[in-house]
């Protein structure tokens, strides 16, 4: 099938060309977001069918997290190779043989495998949509368009729960898993009509420069090192968390050596280290990290404690987190605009104020306490949302040089998912700690007052890391920049 550049799509569709191209990637980076965050509704119930202990049932999220942080590295070769539509195609693909295959399974490492499959695929194609808002629209679009597309990306995730909750009582936790099928197919039919086949910057897509196999090695291992490395503090071997968490620093600095030497010699690194020389993006990048670990955390660690501390049903915990979730797609419309006016230093900084709120607040509930506080609680920390998702990619990616996008937008991706990949093993890790201080275990059937002090260390401590990020955030200043003129059809 002969496809047109980018040029001639923008013609056939006029001013609303880059409107659709944006509508097309949301779709399917809906399908990535709602695979990564569903699946939590579902742990008890896979965890009670495969007699799971907490330890292996945290794989099935951190194992994705895992997948999903590696592949992002991989996101601006894997454009410059093979051009946006082939790239967001294959990842779609990918995603849905992995929800498909993840519903079937009759074994728990075919689950894994699945989700694995799915990580590798939401990892290359959530930096895709921050490429074409940057390189599509002219810096004073940016922002609505980021809260247009945050508020549709959101609302998957906010009533997936709700559907799934449902689909978890009536069918069993393997329904969930076929949520992304009607996502990815919807996805792959709309690339088809609007996604051009060139590379960022509308290059044709050639073979150019190989991956950097090493470095992504490298990165790998550093990863599982470093979540191994955490899940053996909690256990009876300090010597090997000592070791692995040793492995993952000098992974690390392994890695930085590495991209630098690569980049000198003319190379294509995975992460350039130039982009950390601007110091907006820097200060972005540290932010991205600390919040990646407080939201993917917290997403991990509420249904779990809906569940097993106030003994909810799965659909329940769902339908508490709908009016936050649509709440969330409001405020990040509403922030979208004003991120094109308001620094961007003082909207993420609201934001995380918000978040650190909502979570000193989950003290306050007892086993007695209304429903409402909740879903109140839960709405603040959705609203604190609202202010950071659509003003933290734009505010630290502004400075970036153009043909450096692609690799910033992948950049802190993987340091936000880094942090979440960190964030959901250190919740678990928190959590077995603090119940074995209260004197109490999940094994036990019934609820306590311990098991709720337990999970409220637990919100205390995120609370914490919001408010730390608060510093980096305060140092996000935006330099003046004169709008761009060229046509976004030449910038995609």
């Amino acid at each position: 099938m002969t496809t047109p550049p980018p040029q001639t799509l923008a013609s056939r569709y006029g001013e609303r060309y880059r409107w659709l191209l944006l509508l097309s990637v949301m779709v399917g980076t809906m399908a990535s977001i709602m695979s990564s965050t569903i699946v939590n509704v579902a742990i008890p119930g896979m965890s009670q069918h495969f007699a799971l202990g907490q330890e292996r049932a945290q794989w099935v999220s951190s194992g994705f997290m895992v997948a999903m942080t590696v592949s992002m590295l991989t996101t601006p070769w894997l454009l410059g190779r093979f051009g946006y539509r082939r790239t967001y195609v294959g990842t779609m693909l990918m995603l849905l043989a992995g929800g498909i295959s993840g519903g079937m399974a009759s074994d728990f490492a075919l689950v894994l495998a699945a989700r694995v499959a799915e990580g590798l695929a939401a990892g290359v194609v959530q930096p895709i949509p921050a490429i074409i808002i940057l390189r599509a629209f002219a810096p004073h679009e940016q922002g609505r368009a980021s809260g247009i597309f945050g508020m549709g990306v959101v609302l998957a995730p906010a009533i997936g729960p709700s559907i799934g909750g449902v689909l978890v009582d009536l069918f069993g936790w393997r329904s969930i898993f076929f949520m992304v099928v009607p996502f990815c197919l919807a996805s792959i039919w709309l690339a088809y009509r609007y996604v051009p086949v060139t590379a960022p910057g509308g290059a044709a897509a050639e073979r150019g420069k190989g991956l950097d196999w090493r470095g992504l090695l490298i990165g790998t291992v550093g990863t599982l090192c470093l979540l191994n490395g955490l899940v053996e503090l909690r256990g009876d071997a300090p010597v090997q968390a000592v070791l692995l968490l040793a492995g993952a620093a000098t992974s690390l600095g392994l890695f930085i050596w590495w991209q630098k030497r690569l980049a000198s010699q003319g190379g294509s690194p995975l992460m350039h280290m130039g982009l950390f020389g601007h110091r907006q993006f820097s200060m972005g990048s540290a932010v991205a990290f600390i919040y990646g670990t407080a939201l993917f955390g917290s997403t991990y660690l509420l249904p779990v404690y809906m569940q097993v501390a106030l003994h909810l049903s799965a659909s329940h915990v769902g339908t508490i987190m709908l009016p936050a979730g649509i709440v969330l797609a409001v405020a990040i419309a509403g922030v979208g605009r004003l991120a094109d006016r308001q620094p961007t230093r003082v909207l993420v900084s609201i934001g995380l104020a918000l978040l650190a709120l909502s979570f000193a607040l989950m003290p306050v509930l007892g086993i007695g306490s209304s429903l409402w506080l909740l879903v109140a609680f839960a709405i603040i920390g959705r609203i604190g949302l609202g202010f950071i998702l659509p003003s933290l990619n734009l505010g630290s990616m502004r400075p970036l040089p153009r043909p450096l996008i692609p690799q910033g937008a992948s950049a802190i991706s993987f340091l936000r998912m880094l942090g979440g990949a960190t964030g959901v093993s250190l919740c678990a890790i928190m959590l077995e700690w603090r119940l074995s201080a209260h004197g109490d275990s999940l094994a036990q059937a019934a609820t306590s007052p311990a098991r709720l002090a337990a999970f409220n260390d637990v919100f205390l401590m995120l609370a914490a890391l919001c408010a730390l990020a608060i510093f980096a955030a305060w140092q996000l200043r935006e330099p003046a920049s004169a709008p761009s003129t060229t046509p976004p059809e030449k910038r995609t």
